[in-house]
């Protein structure tokens, strides 16, 4: 029974706190004057406990090249949904004439014919190539798309060089003809077959927006393009035997 009050006693002088001892008036009196008599200072910084949390959000390099500063002017740029037409910029419908490409008659011939047509010359003042409907097709190949075409009829395609408004026209990649008695299939061209066509108009085609975005990468890239094309009149068609045309009585 001793034992274990000595032992409850031990136990409770250690569980219970020391009280601290109080300062004398002299000591409290001299760190208040102390403290008033210095000039207010600004904070310590505090000391950062990891260096990962140091790192600035954004690098600094010294060396820079040209291509960095505009990429980073581009990021700046900020994309209206809404959009504006004084945004693009007005865009003017007449396409402007095209620099001098300073190729040779042989090369400009040349590359023409790699598209698919020849450049005869211009129209003249007194000229009517235009002539009433045959009923005759053919199907013809200028650059690197296909056209069912008719006398009379009227196709836009890619901007084609080295060609003006009313200038007269050879379409001589002609892959196949047709009436209404026959049909004549080239392997893959017919050589004796032409389609005649006239420049009516160089232009541009509607505005396409070219929008690219990455996800939580700041990236965002909005353009616009105009395709320059090129409209044909087609005014005959020849390589076919033509139906007499019949005059249908009123």
């Amino acid at each position: 029974m001793a034992s274990r009050r000595c032992l409850f006693r031990l136990l409770s002088g250690r569980l219970v706190p020391q009280r601290s001892q109080p300062l004398a008036p002299f000591s409290i009196a001299t760190r208040t004057l102390t403290s008033l008599s210095d000039p207010l200072a600004p904070p310590a910084p505090r000391a950062i406990a990891s260096p990962r949390l140091y790192y600035p959000s954004r690098c600094h390099f010294a060396t820079r090249s040209s291509g960095d500063e505009d990429d980073e002017e581009d990021e700046e740029e900020h994309y209206d949904d809404e959009g504006s037409d004084g945004e693009w910029g007005e865009e003017d419908e007449a396409v402007a004439a095209k620099k001098p490409s300073g190729k040779t008659e042989e090369e400009k011939v040349a590359e023409a014919a790699e598209i698919g047509y020849k450049v005869v010359g211009p129209l003249e003042g007194d000229e009517k190539p235009f002539k009433p409907y045959e009923p005759v097709f053919a199907v013809v190949q200028i650059g690197s798309h296909q056209f069912k075409v008719s006398n009379g009829d009227s196709i836009f395609t890619e901007r084609l060089k080295f060609c003006d408004v009313n200038d007269k026209l050879i379409l001589n990649r002609v892959l196949m003809l047709g009436s209404q008695t026959q049909t004549v299939i080239g392997r893959p061209i017919l050589s004796e077959a032409a389609v005649h066509a006239v420049v009516e108009e160089h232009a541009l085609d509607a505005k396409v927006i070219i929008f690219k975005k990455k996800r939580r990468k700041n990236y965002r890239r909005t353009k616009g393009h105009r395709q320059e094309l090129t409209k044909l009149r087609i005014t005959n068609i020849e390589g076919i035997d033509k139906p007499e045309t019949v005059a249908v009585a009123a």
